[in-house]
């Protein structure tokens, strides 16, 4: 049975280095496991009331429904203001409620981050790693992905020109596909 991989990106800008980097990861995702974006851009912000009153919106449950299907998820985030972007904050709140029900717990997980600068969203990627030991999520530990001048890193149609950095992705992708048996 073919395992489901979820890719989760921070940005949501349409042409953000994130997303291309989703999009040639997906490509090196191999054997008996697929990979597919799971959008969290429309999510409501979390409000416990909703699942206190049972009123949660049509979204929770669309995201819940589908994180609950998948088997691993690669979280991929730009750094903003040495942290998380919230949208991807948000996503792991409204998949750990309602208490007890986490759609993430002991789901393998592989956290990348980028950035155009140097230090290639370092704070973000342990800000991320440091929720998800709360989650129960392992994490790839090796390699570490913290890509700097992510936005030298393509060509115009958004493949990966940058032979290390796809050899990285390879060996991240392949240790998480490893977590997964």
């Amino acid at each position: 049975m073919a395992k489901h991989i979820g890719i989760i990106i921070g940005s949501l800008r349409k042409d953000s280095f994130n997303r291309k980097l989703a999009q040639n990861i997906q490509k090196l995702i191999t054997g008996d496991a697929e990979a597919s974006i799971i959008e969290i851009g429309g999510l409501e912000l979390y409000n416990q009331d909703y699942d206190d009153f049972d009123q949660a919106p049509q979204s929770y449950k669309a995201f819940r429904k589908t994180m609950q299907s998948v088997d691993a998820v690669i979280f991929i985030t730009p750094e903003y203001n040495r942290s998380i972007p919230a949208v991807i904050k948000n996503a792991l709140d409204v998949g750990s409620r309602p208490y007890g029900k986490s759609v993430w717990d002991g789901k393998p997980a592989l956290v990348i981050s980028s950035s155009p600068g140097a230090f290639g969203g370092f704070g973000a990627n342990h800000q991320l790693r440091q929720s998800l030991v709360f989650l129960n999520m392992p994490t790839v530990q090796q390699p570490e992905m913290y890509l700097h001048h992510v936005n030298e890193c393509f060509d115009a149609e958004g493949n990966i020109v940058n032979q290390d950095i796809l050899k990285m992705l390879k060996t991240a992708a392949d240790a998480l596909q490893k977590m997964l048996g």
